[in-house]
């Protein structure tokens, strides 16, 4: 049954690529991706071992790993258990196993390239005393057994008892069991496994049988055997281009609630559930789930889906006029495939599949097929053949789900034409990508090229008759056609001794077919029309870093580009700009005064003017193209369990 599922996956994906495939074979240029993100981080690992309190392994037990992102395991008979492909930074650990008491949670720091160590002790559960020491109320329980005095001390009273407040399934149903008013009662082993204690006041199935062996028993097993983790966060975002808007009645904020839960699926795959609300003028929520398959798998299955709306009761005219019925909406089903043809080979395929109510066009589908080759050891070989299709607003009911800020849709936005409808950008992607790891770093080198028919422009702080300016709006549109081409150079490494991060460089040649709308967009943003050919400089930087001693913890992106910049554009009579940035700058408070249990509560602060997520295959201008976009700050509380 289990080979008969994967075939199937399997088949159901190829056949999501190939229905795809002709269009890219269509394309009237090589299509190929320029590196405009930011590089990741090296993964690391958790290696380990889980023991009981006389150091004897506990085989069968549940590890779950909690940070950046979430990972489980099982441990082997030897207690062994290892956590793989961990994005660096700190991780909540804990160990699970039936019989034992859930282990305190310990925070392991992961490194990139790196495998950090963890030792976890379990100890049994008192169930055997819990059963002989809790008297109760012997009415409806059968034949009566007198409970074993109190021992006294010296003095002829009653010796005080053990004050440890246990806090098992057994004893929480022992204190809530109905309360009588014949003598107390010792309940026995059997009477809570089901047995009779007396074949003529239970009969066949037993007292213990009809209640523990019910739904609502079942239901409360479920919750306390599960190792469920998850993450809470309240947060208040707002926007802002000067730092008085901050403090005055322009500012754009509003507050959101964000729950993600996840679990183990049995041994090999675990999924997880997230969902955000915001409620202001702009009222929206997003749901989505996905299920992924744990490595080591022959097929590691990444698997989920989403869907967002939101309706806009303001009173910007613009807004409310690219709205038929006063709200959107969107969804998206991706299903990927990561197929270990050999332990050296490994294929990756698969697409999604987005609707967007607000399209002419309304449903989008983005193949992609991965190669990696590894001929040695830390040298490794990939190539990428994608098209991606994006909608005008997709960042808006598409977060990115790989972050620790998730966001619901936070903005309106509306055609730059009145009247004209809204169209997809679709970018033609491929490259080629070689790394090889030198010591803890990781040094890369890609060549890429890229097609897009119908690039977008995103237009913020723009008046427009009868539509002013609004930080909480924007204006979108298309400038027209794109061909690319490019190489990059990156390293990703630890810097110092807690300090790590990516530096990537790219130089990427352009030219660009402007579209009918390009003559209106030159009056609204020069910039937005690009020259007819243009070199492109980008450089892109990523670190990271954490105080022990505060629990501090800090990750900065930065990136430069001169995609924006004239100067030494050929025949460009427009005036030398400046080179143009980006950043993201986020610090994490611990607050242990706060924690309780296994839960853990922290701070966090960010502040960006950063648009768009990067994505592997985005048009080099994706984010260039973002003219004046405000910035954003987020600050809030966060709760990890």
């Amino acid at each position: 049954m289990r080979s008969t599922a994967r075939m199937v996956a399997s088949a159901a994906l190829g056949g999501l690529v190939l229905l795809c495939l002709p269009s890219l074979a269509a394309a009237q240029a090589p299509q190929v991706q320029a590196v405009t993100h930011v590089a990741s981080l090296a993964p690391g690992s958790i290696l380990g071992t889980v023991q009981d309190e006389k150091g004897a392994p506990v085989a069968g037990a549940m590890v779950s790993a909690l940070g950046t992102t979430s990972a489980f395991a099982v441990t082997d008979r030897a207690g062994r258990f290892e956590l793989r492909t961990l994005s660096p930074g700190p991780y909540l650990v804990r160990a699970h196993s039936s019989g034992f008491v859930a282990s305190r949670g310990q925070i392991v720091d992961v490194r990139p390239s790196a495998r950090s160590a963890s030792s976890i002790a379990l100890r049994h559960s008192p169930t055997p005393s819990i059963l002989t020491s809790y008297p109760v109320a012997a009415a409806g329980f059968g034949p009566l057994v007198d409970a074993a005095p109190a021992p006294s001390d010296a003095t002829g009273t009653a010796g005080t008892t053990d004050t440890t407040d246990d806090h098992g399934d057994i004893a929480w149903k022992l204190r809530h069991v109905r309360r009588g008013i014949l003598k107390d009662a010792t309940v026995t082993d059997e009477l809570f496994a089901g047995l009779p204690a007396g074949a003529d006041d239970f009969g066949p199935q037993g007292f213990g049988s009809k209640t523990l062996g019910s739904p609502g028993h079942f239901a409360t097993s479920f919750f306390s055997d599960t190792p469920f983790s998850g993450q809470v966060n309240l947060l208040t975002t707002g926007s802002f281009d000067s730092p008085q808007q901050l403090f005055s009645n322009d500012n754009f904020s509003r507050g959101i609630a964000y729950l993600a839960l996840g679990a183990p699926v049995g041994e090999h795959a675990d999924w997880t559930v997230r969902a955000a609300l915001t409620q202001g003028d702009l009222a929206s929520w997003i749901v989505a789930g996905e299920y992924t398959t744990r490595a080591p798998a022959r097929h590691r299955y990444d698997i989920g889906l989403s869907y967002s709306t939101q309706r806009y009761e303001g009173g910007n005219f613009a807004a409310l006029q690219g709205l038929t019925d006063g709200s959107r909406n969107a969804g998206a089903l991706y299903g990927f495939d990561t197929f270990s043809i050999t332990p050296r080979v490994t294929l990756t395929y698969g697409g999604r599949y987005a609707r967007y109510d607000y399209l002419d066009g309304q449903s989008l589908l983005s193949p992609r097929v991965a190669l990696t080759i590894e001929p040695a050891d830390h040298f490794r070989v990939s190539t990428m053949l994608s098209r991606r299709a994006v909608a005008p607003g997709a960042e808006e009911f598409m977060p990115r789900m790989d972050a620790g800020i998730w966001l619901p849709p936070q903005r309106t936005f509306s055609s730059v034409m009145t009247g004209r409808p809204l169209q997809a950008e679709r970018t033609n992607h491929m490259e080629v990508e070689v790394e090889r790891d030198v010591a803890s770093a990781t040094v890369s080198l890609r060549a890429f090229r890229q097609h897009v028919d119908d690039q977008l422009v995103t237009l913020f702080g723009m008046d427009l008759p009868g539509a002013p300016a609004a930080l909480g709006h924007y204006f979108v549109g298309n400038t027209g056609d794109v061909s690319a081409s490019g190489l990059s150079a990156g390293v990703r490494a630890a810097f110092a001794h807690r300090v790590h991060g990516s530096v990537e460089y790219s130089v990427t040649r352009a030219q660009s077919v402007p579209s009918g709308e390009s003559t209106y967009l030159l009056l609204l943003a020069p910039l937005a029309l690009r020259p007819d050919r243009e070199r492109i400089h980008d450089v892109s930087t990523s670190f990271e870093t954490e105080v022990p001693e505060t629990s501090t913890r800090v990750v900065v992106l930065y990136r430069m580009t001169s995609a924006n910049s004239r100067a030494g554009a050929a025949g460009s009579t427009s005036p030398v700009l400046p080179i143009d940035s980006r950043f993201d700058v986020q610090v994490r408070q611990s607050l242990p005064f706060m924690d309780f249990s296994s839960a853990k509560w922290e701070m966090l602060v960010g502040v960006r003017n950063f648009f768009r997520d990067a994505a592997a295959d985005q048009s080099i201008y994706d984010e260039v193209l973002v003219i004046h976009p405000p910035k954003r700050i987020v600050g809030g509380l966060t709760l990890k369990f």
